[in-house]
């Protein structure tokens, strides 16, 4: 009886530490989750700053907003690298994670330890000259880009370029630097993959281009003189057509804004605070609406996050080439649809009566118009992914050292008439056109072609489980096809660890270039 009872206090006593350990291991998982929000809510703070500075503060601000932005980066890189986050993260990976009760509070865990890792191994020096630098590079890109002068810009982007391969250095010794960069943007991916996808599609495009040139219908192509740049083609108005079109699609303008600014983008502070900016010109018509769409497709992914996680880890976008698959799913399946012109034409005829007499068919054609063109947002669909190989090549090249900042324009112009057989003109029209590298996003641009490879990826999946797909594109009947999205993408945020692990899940099979050649 004596050996019982005190077998029987050995179990209990067990049993009560069990419970305790796993006591703890919940409080330590809770505070996790706390701090993570708070940098999470620091960050937030921080991007409505940059959206603010491309949009509507004005130049005498920049010297005032730089110290803000510096000062704000201190204090979130202190959040990110104090000791306590660190015994946290280590606290509930050393309980073995048995409390942690879905994947999704385990996929939080995962990223906060991946982001602990890349941000504390910069040190704090290395974060606040990153941070100048982009401040500063922006402003300088801005003034160059008006003055089509890429030597204005030169010995500033040159300090980025510095300060990126010192960073890739620091955060992952054992990679390039330029697949450190990548991997920022794209999970997992390398530069070296990047290349076998970009060399596999770059041949067949060009001979595609050629075939489309030297066929009877496009060389001969001449707009309509109503969908020709004019002033009939009033601003406001365009502002208007956008609008109706960004609230049909699923745009939610109580949680969100449309702006102007010099190159489109998304930003802002959180989900329910989403600020999209297109621009607008006579001349040119198509690049506002498209511009709008395009950036409507990155809003719904960032309105559709999973609130269930608000503010941590697992509810950001997996990658920028899965966001690049949001915007260009909508511009380049939606958009570019005949079905969508015969929804939208009589709304444009609505706004522009000068346009009453074109019809679906002249629109469709409009939009879908393949003509090498300098200006990548401008692209259409076939030449596009040029646009995105040549800065890619021009990247690994700067990284790898085999190329000069200051030689850039002149391979630039080289490149262009290989490629599309274009004579570049300027810098604004040529190496300064996009905003990308002044803000330090070097590893970003391949993500648009993947995501437009991820986008007929998944519209292909989509047809198959939505069938009358086209017809309720032709009504305008959205909803089905944004909630198929929110679904299994929005809401999934970073569950998985990589894009080809999510396409797997979606699609079953992950990433496939074939489909979208």
């Amino acid at each position: 009886l004596s050996l019982t009872r005190k077998a029987s206090r050995s179990v209990s006593r067990s049993m009560s530490l069990k419970v305790k350990d796993n006591e703890s291991s919940v409080l330590a998982f809770d505070e996790l989750t706390k701090k993570l929000s708070e940098i999470e809510k620091l960050s937030g703070i921080k991007n409505l700053l940059d959206w603010d500075e491309m949009v509507l503060m004005k130049s005498g601000s920049v010297a005032a907003r730089g110290d803000h932005k510096t000062f704000l980066s201190g204090i979130i890189y202190e959040k990110q690298t104090s000791p306590e986050l660190k015994n946290l993260i280590d606290s509930v990976n050393q309980s073995g994670k048995s409390h942690l009760t879905n994947d999704f509070e385990r996929a939080i865990l995962r990223d906060a330890e991946r982001d602990y890792n890349l941000v504390s191994r910069k040190s704090r020096d290395m974060v606040l000259r990153e941070t100048e630098l982009e401040g500063k590079g922006y402003q300088t890109w801005t003034k160059a880009r008006e003055n089509k002068s890429f030597k204005e810009f030169a010995s500033v982007f040159t300090d980025i370029v510095n300060i990126k391969k010192e960073i890739a250095g620091a955060i992952s010794p054992n990679q390039s630097p330029y697949n450190a960069n990548i991997d920022l943007f794209e999970r997992g991916m390398t530069h070296e993959r990047l290349h076998n996808i970009f060399t596999s599609i770059k041949p067949n495009i060009i001979s595609l281009i050629q075939q489309i040139q030297s066929s009877s219908c496009s060389s001969t192509y001449i707009p309509p003189s109503e969908l020709q740049g004019s002033e009939l083609w009033n601003i406001n108005t365009q502002k208007e057509l956008c609008i109706e079109i960004a609230k049909s699609i699923g745009f939610d303008f109580e949680k969100g804004r449309l702006d102007v600014s010099v190159h489109p983008f998304t930003g802002g502070p959180h989900p329910t605070d989403v600020r999209i900016t297109t621009r607008y010109s006579s001349s040119n018509w198509l690049e506002g609406i498209a511009g709008t769409v395009h950036e409507v497709g990155h809003a719904l992914y960032e309105q559709g996050r999973n609130m269930n996680y608000n503010n941590l880890p697992v509810s950001r976008p997996l990658s920028m080439g899965v966001h690049e698959s949001q915007s260009l799913f909508w511009e380049r399946m939606i958009f570019q649809s005949y079905e969508f012109w015969t929804w939208c034409t009589p709304i444009v005829h609505k706004h522009f009566p000068h346009t009453q007499s074109i019809t679906v068919d002249q629109f469709y054609r409009h939009v879908n118009n393949v003509s090498p063109g300098f200006i990548r947002v401008d692209a259409d669909e076939v030449t596009y992914p040029l646009h995105i190989i040549l800065r890619f090549e021009l990247e690994k090249a700067l990284f790898e050292g085999s190329i000069e900042v200051n030689d850039l324009p002149t391979v630039w112009k080289e490149r262009m008439r290989e490629s599309l057989g274009l004579e570049v003109e300027n810098d604004a029209q040529g190496i300064l056109q996009d905003i990308h590298w002044s803000i330090g996003a070097l590893g970003y641009f391949p993500s648009y072609t993947l995501g437009a490879m991820i986008a007929a990826q998944l519209f292909e999946k989509i047809e198959t489980e939505i069938p009358n797909i086209r017809t309720l594109i032709a009504t305008g009947e959205f909803s089905e096809i944004r909630e198929w999205l929110r679904k299994n993408i929005h809401e999934i945020g970073s569950l998985y660890d990589s894009p080809d692990k999510l396409l797997e899940v979606v699609t079953a099979k992950p990433l496939d270039p074939s489909i979208f050649m």
